[in-house]
């Protein structure tokens, strides 16, 4: 495996697969080790209390959210608001997109 690809990212999007969770797009505010990171959304889960997660429980997208990542490089934090901005924003741009053609199979 290449580094890039197995790697996560401070500010990456990613949608949980296994646990209570499944299904919820989160962002990767902190790297614990080759295994684990933190997760927070900043509405359910917010930036005091992220989730800790298993990397192989996740989907990673190859989108890094600047505005996540540049401030929580220079601050060592980021706001809820930030982070549900960023994680809206990337939902409506890339994830809508998907799910279009399943709106109008009734």
């Amino acid at each position: 495996m290449r580094e890039s690809d197995s790697s996560p990212l401070i500010g990456q999007f990613v949608m949980i697969t296994e646990g209570r969770d499944a299904g919820q797009y989160a962002v990767i505010i902190q790297i614990l080790d080759e295994r684990f990171v933190l997760l927070a959304d900043g509405d359910k889960r917010k930036f005091n209390k992220p989730k800790k997660k298993n990397i192989n429980h996740l989907e990673f997208f190859n989108c890094v959210s600047p505005e996540v990542q540049s401030s929580i490089n220079e601050t060592s934090r980021v706001t809820n608001g930030k982070l549900k901005y960023a994680l809206q924003k990337f939902i409506n741009d890339h994830v809508t997109d998907l799910k279009k053609g399943e709106q109008f199979d009734g």
